[in-house]
């Protein structure tokens, strides 16, 4: 009788010293997540201040050099300035190798109005 009420209270008390370990370690990894979340994003919030600085800058240069006055002859030129004309980077866009084609010899031959 009295043998399987200790067995018992022991199993329980094991049960019971598991059941607080888990809990701890529930906490820990918890408390290891919302510390690893924090540093994601505070580097993803550096990641998208880099960005928009980068962006800034770029625009702020794209600007300047469209507000210049531009003279005669060299508009295609500014043209392929904007153009990308590295095939690679473009892979999934329409196919523009006819239009890029006639503006590089627009910039090299421009037309000459009367």
């Amino acid at each position: 009788g009295s043998s399987g009420i200790n067995a018992e209270y022991g199993q329980a008390e094991e049960i019971a010293a598991r059941d607080a370990e888990a809990e701890a370690k529930a906490a820990e990894w918890k408390a290891e997540a919302a510390k690893e979340l924090e540093n994601w994003h505070a580097k993803q919030n550096d990641v998208f201040e880099k960005t928009k600085a980068g962006n800034r800058e770029a625009q702020e240069q794209f600007l300047k050099d469209n507000v210049e006055e531009t003279k005669p002859g060299q508009q295609w030129e500014r043209i392929c300035r904007l153009c990308d004309f590295n095939p690679k980077n473009n892979r999934n866009s329409k196919d523009t190798t006819r239009m890029k084609s006639i503006f590089l010899q627009l910039k090299q031959n421009p037309l000459i109005r009367a």
